[in-house]
């Protein structure tokens, strides 16, 4: 079977779901609301940084992006519905590329908006303390903003075919992005910057101190992401449906 009605299938099954549409909603609004909330916080300490303030509610909003990564992927393991789907699309691999391309692009998408919308929702809150940011600074943010939430997505639905599971996905990913994080973060310095969620999220600041630049930060996120896929493919490949 071609790689176009694959596609076109593997969307269909995406737009047909109202809980994942819901999840890209969640992603934006929760972004857009929670950077518009930091806009208008305090901004009196030394180490502000004006582009991540403005675009720190991806913190909670990669949440969503990564529960949408892994729900799209889950839903094929529940009743053993990957069977029908590897009986229509025997090349595996084919499937997989659909399936990921299906994942990726409406994170891409969805964003891309998000950020610049939480963006402009911050920086109107903001105001004189947004000044010094400039053009170009801005639109590294919310282009990384949309990539590193593209990225997750797919670490997640990575992980989600090496588990088989989006519990298993969820329960790994989303304690370890808001707690096991944060705590490396505080004890093992700039070696932290290698963790996925750390090293994408670089492209977010306007200045950062570390081993690591806002593209290079993305590509350690990337190839994380890299390494669940190939797992992941390696087990769809090896394990019968």
């Amino acid at each position: 079977m071609d790689l176009a009605p694959v596609l076109r299938a593997e969307a269909l099954k995406v737009l047909t779901l109202r809980s994942l549409c819901g999840t890209l909603l969640a992603l934006f609004a929760f972004t857009t609301a929670f950077s518009a909330l930091a806009g208008v916080s305090d901004t009196s300490d030394p180490d502000f940084d004006p582009l991540f303030m403005a675009l720190s509610g991806v913190m909670p909003g990669q949440i969503a992006a990564v529960a949408f990564g892994a729900v799209v992927v889950s839903g094929e393991y529940q009743g053993n519905g990957i069977r029908l789907t590897l009986a229509a699309v025997p090349q595996r691999g084919r499937w997989f590329a659909a399936k990921l391309a299906v994942v990726a692009v409406p994170v891409l998408a969805v964003g891309l908006v998000t950020a610049l919308a939480a963006l402009l929702a911050a920086r109107a809150g903001l105001g004189a303390a947004a000044d010094g940011l400039t053009a170009g600074e801005q639109a590294r943010g919310v282009a990384g903003c949309g990539i590193y939430l593209t990225l997750m997505a797919l670490f997640a639905a990575g992980l989600t075919t090496l588990f088989r599971s989006g519990v298993a996905t969820l329960s790994t990913l989303i304690p370890f992005i808001l707690v096991v994080s944060f705590v490396i973060g505080d004890t093992a310095g700039s070696g932290a910057d290698f963790l996925p969620d750390r090293a994408g999220q670089i492209v977010l600041y306007q200045t950062h101190e570390g081993t690591l630049g806002p593209w290079s930060g993305l590509a350690v996120t990337a190839l994380w992401a890299a390494a669940a896929l190939l797992a992941g493919l390696w087990r769809l490949r090896r394990r019968d449906a």
